[in-house]
């Protein structure tokens, strides 16, 4: 009896595996609502969350372009400025302010990078990507520089990073079996795979994810 009570106090574990790129703001509002409703249900499941390679624009410049440039000419004007007021709007609703200032281009090393993490624990790939998405969304700075990486690895503590980034060829193959894995298949991101098999696309509410956990979670336990 004794046994029986102590193997239905363990948690039970959701593991959740997200496409993302480092330039999407979507990505950033699904991470903040995954958060949140992991957090409304964090005395019924461990979760572990891991993150996967996407590129929305595979041929942007490592040099990096202005945003606002960048956008302005990919959507134009008028179309760049209706998505920039509601992304301001969005973004204020989760406590940030959304800062178009900066660099935009290419995302490689910040795959390698994120990718590299999960070896020293999702935990701490999951600040990494926390602390780039801070870095590219908020503080206007452009995480192509290899500085900007360094200092975001250093923050959270991911050891190894400037030997990875010193070698542009050091992970790739990584990324590029990671990418094939988990994100060759879709056409947008962020993608969430729920234990393998619950698919939700896009910045869900967190409604979204709660129902989603609790129809794993009946399963988990039958």
């Amino acid at each position: 009896m004794a046994n029986s009570a102590f193997s239905s106090s363990v948690k039970k574990l959701i593991k959740i595996d997200v496409s993302s790129d480092t330039v999407c703001p979507w990505c950033f509002v699904g991470k903040n609502n995954l958060e949140k409703a992991m957090d409304q249900m964090k005395d019924q499941f461990d979760f572990e969350v891991r993150w996967h390679p996407f590129f929305l624009d595979p041929s942007a410049p490592k040099e990096g372009v202005r945003k606002s440039e960048f956008y302005e000419q990919k959507f134009g004007a008028h179309q760049y400025g209706q998505m920039l007021s509601r992304m301001r709007e969005i973004f204020r609703g989760l406590g940030y302010e959304y800062d178009t200032s900066g660099l935009t281009g290419n995302t490689l090393d910040s795959h390698r990078l994120i990718t590299f993490a999960a070896h020293q624990g999702y935990g701490k790939q999951n600040a990494l990507v926390s602390e780039l998405f801070s870095n590219y969304f908020c503080e206007g700075k452009y995480i192509g520089d290899r500085q900007v990486l360094l200092d975001a690895a250093t923050k959270v503590a991911i050891e190894g990073a400037a030997e990875l980034l010193e070698d542009p060829s050091k992970g790739l193959e990584e990324v590029n079996k990671e990418f094939d894995k988990y994100s060759a298949n879709i056409s947008g991101v962020p993608h969430f795979v729920i234990n393998g098999k619950y698919k939700l696309s896009g910045g869900q509410p967190p409604e979204t994810f709660l129902r989603a956990f609790q129809v794993v979670g009946k399963e988990i336990s039958s």
